[in-house]
């Protein structure tokens, strides 16, 4: 581990034995970014690797996917010897398909066998394809919604779920011991093809992959008109395939695609912050739909598994949904659709993140539905959907979804899957247009029964050590002066809810929660992929004006404790 004390001393050893690319960039750093580049190694968790492009050991590039790929193939031998397998995808991102084959070399000088998709597709696919493959493992390169200056190196396991705690601290302890220059063994891609070690994943797992999907549909026979017109981008990502083909097979065929965000292009040049829950990311979209007359618009991240949509108002203008409505829209329409067809199974589970909306808890039950409530991540709710197929209990599966635009509507994979999401979005949006109701009509009805709540999310971004160290104070004050009984915002604190004790059942996280009267509460957490605080303000209220008058008073509230830190 490269400690602060000994980061200068690396810096030089790269100097020296670095790929050329990367020494003739080390030369050009002065002291701060040397620091900042080699104060520690890049993160392991759960999550796997994420970080910015460049050289050092706090850098995502050749040397640190490579160590993590040698520590990773040392795991899966030791795992499952010889029978070792991964299954390895990469999205549109700078050096995605680099950082891939170079871990397929890797992985194959160590004696464990390569399924690797022959082109750039969705992270789940990924997930789906180690479980179809029966393969140890899945390495996905992408760095998600990320700007285009990080990449990343995410990790399944054998059951297509991200990994666990446990997993990553073994899989980490194996990295550490890795020398990143005297200890990874590897060979060329294409010598790994010509021996067979290396093999492209066959094109019947993608269509199988896309049959899934198709396999979601709820109409059970229900007619409606299809012929809605869609404005649709891949935010230069890997959704144009998957997502036309299935749309255009499904008999959607009235679809617009935005020609700037269409081809795969990680630098991004017309959404520098390519993330469909950020109003940017949609505004080139949203243009489209101007100039169409489009009903609806939809956009995916690079690796396609979030989605945000916008829709035409009553005035002509198109307002963007947030990840909780959409939630909420496809909730109420599957559950509405199971039991009208008598297709809901017994037992029903709704599978939802802490700092996702409250409000669907409500919903589900009042469709028979019982939530479970996990950690900040779809990770933990795959890992709940495994649980279930282990019990032989799969079926009670319903619906799954994370405020951060993430959709599972079924267990064929084990992650949040944006072509899933975008094809359910149609299917919703045409049976509703079908009847003549809108999906804000349909979002005011659900309002209108079960109260209204406004979730919201306030980041606050602290870099390099620095950092680090102030989203740890920030965290320590919260928790120590922040009790029950106190107030906050001129509310009294209802409950305090630390979850870095392992509460409720749940694996330990440094994340906490704090209720205040009236239903209002605010979470927490810094992110485990950004150098990022983030807060989650939840407010229930009689109507949407007063809701936004109290949020605002939270996130005041909330932007001083940061501050004052």
């Amino acid at each position: 581990m490269t400690t602060k004390k000994d980061y200068k001393a690396e810096y030089e050893r790269w100097l020296e034995r670095a790929d050329e690319s990367l020494q003739s960039e080390l030369k050009g750093y002065d002291e701060a970014r040397i620091e900042d580049s080699f104060y520690k190694n890049l993160a392991f968790g759960t999550g796997g690797l994420r970080g910015v492009i460049g050289a050092g050991t706090n850098r995502m590039n050749i040397h640190t996917v490579s160590k993590a790929s040698q520590g990773l193939a040392a795991y899966l031998r030791k795992e499952y010897g010889n029978e070792a397998s991964v299954a390895i995808g990469y999205d549109s991102r700078i050096n995605s398909e680099l950082f891939a084959r170079m871990a397929a070399g890797v992985f194959a000088a160590n004696g464990v066998k390569v399924f690797i998709w022959n082109r750039l597709l969705p992270v789940p696919t990924v997930s789906y394809a180690v479980r179809y493959l029966g393969a140890s493992a899945g390495v996905m390169i992408t760095a998600s919604h990320n700007p285009s200056q990080y990449n990343g190196y995410k990790v399944y396991g054998h059951d297509g779920c991200q990994i666990t705690t446990k997993a990553a601290a073994e899989i980490l302890e194996a990295i550490e011991n890795v020398d990143i220059f005297d200890g990874v063994h590897s060979e060329s891609f294409d010598s790994g093809l010509d021996s067979r070690k290396i093999t492209y994943i066959d094109e019947a797992v993608f269509d199988s992959f896309l049959q899934e999907v198709k396999n979601q549909s709820v109409l059970y026979g229900d007619a409606i008109d299809k012929n809605v017109s869609i404005v649709y981008s891949p935010l230069n990502g890997t959704g144009l395939e998957p997502v036309t083909r299935i749309l255009k097979e499904e008999g959607y065929t009235n679809i617009t695609l935005v020609e700037e965000q269409k081809k795969p292009d990680g630098s991004f040049p017309t959404c520098p912050y390519p993330n469909p829950e950020i109003k940017e990311a949609l505004a080139l979209g949203i243009e489209y739909c101007q100039k169409t007359g489009a009903d609806l618009m939809l956009a995916t991240d690079p690796d396609c598994d979030r989605v945000g949509i916008a829709v035409k108002g009553q005035n002509g203008d198109y307002q963007l949904l947030s990840g909780n409505e959409v939630g909420l829209l496809l909730l109420d329409y599957i559950c509405s659709q199971r039991q009208k067809h008598g297709t809901m199974p017994e037992n029903p589970l709704l599978l939802k993140t802490i700092v996702t909306i409250d409000m669907a808890d409500r919903i589900g039950a009042d469709y028979g539905l019982e939530t479970i409530n996990v950690l900040t991540g779809f990770k933990f709710i795959g890992e709940q959907i495994g649980i279930l197929e282990g019990r032989g209990e799969e079926e009670r599966y319903v619906f799954g979804f994370e405020e951060s635009y993430g959709y599972l509507t079924g267990g064929y994979v084990r992650d949040k899957d944006g072509v899933d999401g975008a094809y359910m979005i149609c299917e919703m949006f045409s049976f509703y247009k079908s009847q003549g109701i809108s999906l804000l009509d349909k979002l005011a009805e659900l309002y209108a029964k079960y109260g209204y709540c406004l979730n919201t999310l306030h980041s606050y971004k602290f870099d390099g050590s620095a950092g680090m160290a102030k989203m740890k104070a920030i965290m320590d004050y919260t928790r120590q002066h922040i009790g029950e009984g106190d107030e906050f915002a001129g509310r009294q604190v209802v409950k305090v809810e630390d979850y870095s004790h392992g509460l409720n059942g749940l694996p330990k996280s440094n994340v906490l929660k704090v209720k205040l009267e009236n239903n209002i509460s605010f979470v927490v957490r810094p992110s485990g992929t950004e150098p990022k605080l983030k807060i989650y303000l939840s407010v229930s209220a009689d109507n949407k004006d007063l809701a936004e008058a109290v949020e605002k008073e939270i996130a005041e509230a909330c932007g001083k404790l940061v501050a004052s830190v």
